[in-house]
């Protein structure tokens, strides 16, 4: 069959594979006023206690009371009547006509903020018809209204480094990580797991059922969660932003985060599904996408320490990584507004685990969705030469660099793929991993012409979205499955792909040029940030990739300025060990004290409305 002429292919841009919440500018509709790091000093090894004589905290809550606590994270109440109505659009049991009535984020911000605010917010934001919001800060609204750095600066400036870190003896721990997300979420955790088991912890990592394989011949111990990746990848690149593009996809998100939540409790402290051998966690590391994992500790009492492949934490320095906002006045309020819509559609869920598993009192509708974010250690697998770590994130927040998973030295290639990268110049490697294209035969096309047109040689990966599908084999094409990208890329000129962190990360470590084509979440602001270091071309969001702009990408990348700033970035990268970092981050926030371990979660901050607007 003859191929046809290259075509611009529209894939819908999104939110998040691990079902994030998104703000992004579109065209204009409603307002809301209508309603509508890092390899340092060595650190003491420590010895693996017999089972018997381990402390271990108690996680079973306490039963016996006859009335529930008081929520550690809840804050005061507030009128709830507008988030009500808001929150209709989440729940399975009212009609889809009714949900259709309320189908706004407006409402639930106008709870959130008082006259002036949202007055403020009314000339700022736009609720768009698919429950997305622009943001665009007049030139005459203070930076310091919204939070602004003058506000939010650490308290003290010269705060002691990962690297300047001295680890005192820690006794033996096990540890539960609830990771939420593709292999490329979990892929990272697998390398701090097996980190923390070499300093005589027990690690059990709780994600995916996909991933069990994956977990158990990395030599940790498994539990399932719920959520399948491959359902919330396909429904985050359908739908633009947070809310569901339509009523009928409502369901979809609900069953996967249900699933997700219901599961947490079970990670903590039930026996292994295949063994029986007994587990009760004594610590958390979690990504956020697992929502629950505050709670969980609230009620265990054990301690808790996020980490992520994004930013999470409020900053004046850039958005929130699933917002689109034009202004740097913006900026901090985005991450509030983002955490808001997720806690929106997740706080039923979280109250009746609360209720049902942790026996605790439910949380308001302004209670955030992470829970006490501001007392809870912040780890950040991303390398400090890429993204510096923000002026105003203090003590409890780390960068530790990017964490990587040796699968190289174990990896044995087809002897085809061998013999085909020998045969010619480096090649220039195009793929999406797991994440689902709308219109691969036409992106197909488009890529192999953008290869020709250009003189390059390609490897093309075909993964989840079904790419390669070719009228008839080409010389200069070679179809992949599957390989370890630490292996593949040094032999690759340059890469092409969706920018997910670890393919980011592997990229930038392998000194290629790297040209970003986003679908969703975090994936823009690592094109931004691979295009502000000069190593790649401004990132192509996949509804607007075409035959011009990968042509035009491609050239960019075959620059020899270009690749020499890349390998200037990788020497950079050389010498960090972003797995050691992490673990050492994990080590130096960790409660000393037994007291300490027990003590449950200070009152939450990170959604105060009142210090995001800087009138604390």
């Amino acid at each position: 069959m003859a191929e046809e002429s290259p075509k611009d292919v529209g894939v819908s841009s999104t939110s998040s594979s691990d079902c994030h919440a998104e703000i992004v500018g579109s065209s204009s509709s409603h307002s809301i006023n209508n309603g509508s790091s890092s390899a340092g000093k060595s650190f003491t090894r420590v010895q693996t206690l017999p089972a018997e004589k381990r402390n271990f905290v108690n996680l079973e809550p306490d039963v016996s009371q006859s009335k529930l606590e008081r929520s550690k994270t809840e804050k005061q109440r507030t009128s709830n009547i507008l988030a009500s109505e808001a929150a209709k659009i989440f729940d399975s049991k009212i009609p889809v006509q009714q949900k259709e009535a309320v189908f706004s984020v407006g409402l639930f911000l106008q709870n959130l903020f008082n006259p002036f605010q949202l007055k403020l917010l009314n000339r700022i934001a736009t609720v768009k018809d698919d429950g997305t919001v622009e943001f665009e800060v007049p030139g005459d609204v203070e930076p310091h209204t919204f939070g602004g750095p003058a506000d939010f600066l650490p308290e003290s400036a010269d705060e002691e480094s990962i690297d300047e870190t001295d680890l005192q003896y820690i006794p033996p721990l096990q540890i539960v990580m609830l990771i939420v997300g593709t292999r490329g979420d979990v892929q990272p955790f697998i390398a701090i797991g097996k980190k923390l088991q070499d300093y005589g912890h027990r690690v059990r990592l709780a994600t995916h059922a996909n991933f069990k394989d994956f977990v158990l011949t990395s030599g940790l111990e498994f539990f399932p969660l719920g959520g399948d990746p491959k359902i919330l990848a396909e429904y985050m690149v359908k739908n633009k932003g947070f809310l569901p593009s339509g009523p009928s996809e409502i369901p979809i998100q609900r069953v996967q985060m249900k699933e997700i939540i219901y599961s947490l409790p079970s990670a903590c402290r039930d026996p292994d599904v295949d063994s029986g051998v007994p587990f009760k966690a004594d610590a958390i590391i979690a990504n956020p996408p697992a929502y629950g994992h505050t709670h969980v500790a609230e009620a265990l009492k054990i301690p808790l320490h996020i980490f992520f492949t994004m930013p999470w934490t409020p900053t004046s320095e850039f958005p929130h990584p699933l917002s689109r906002v034009k202004q740097p006045a913006g900026y901090r309020l985005s991450y509030q507004i983002v955490d808001s819509l997720i806690w929106l559609g997740i706080r039923d869920m979280i109250n009746d685990v609360r209720k049902k598993k942790l026996k605790l009192r439910p949380v308001t509708y302004l209670s955030g969705s992470q829970g006490s974010e501001n007392d809870v250690p912040h780890g950040y697998i991303w390398s400090p030469h890429l993204v510096p770590k923000p002026k105003d994130w203090g003590p409890k927040v780390d960068v530790v660099g990017f964490c990587f998973l040796d699968l190289a030295s174990n990896y044995e290639p087809p002897q085809e793929l061998v013999e085909w990268l020998n045969a010619g110049p480096k090649p220039v490697y195009v793929g999406f991993g797991s994440l689902p294209v709308q219109e691969p035969g036409k992106m197909t096309q488009i890529i192999v012409q953008a290869l020709e047109a250009t003189g390059q040689r390609g490897i093309l990966n075909k993964g989840w979205g079904g790419l390669g599908n070719l009228a008839e084999p080409k010389e200069s094409i070679y179809l992949l499955d599957n390989c370890p990208h630490d292996w593949l890329f040094p032999r690759c000129a340059s890469v092409v792909h969706h920018g997910g962190a670890g393919t980011t990360a592997a990229g930038l470590k392998a000194a290629c040029p790297t040209t970003i084509v986003p679908f969703f979440g975090d994936q823009p602001f690592w094109g931004e940030r691979v295009h502000a270091r000069g190593v790649g071309p401004p990132p192509i969001p996949i509804d607007e990739f075409s035959f011009k702009k990968l042509v035009d990408a491609i050239n960019f990348m075959l620059d020899p300025q270009v690749k020499e700033r890349a390998v200037e970035l990788a020497k950079a990268m050389e010498n960090e060990d972003g797995v050691t970092g992490a673990v050492k981050a994990f080590f130096k926030q960790l409660p000393h004290k037994k007291a300490d371990l027990d003590s449950a979660p200070e009152p939450s901050g990170f959604l105060s409305i009142s210090r995001c607007f800087g009138c604390a």
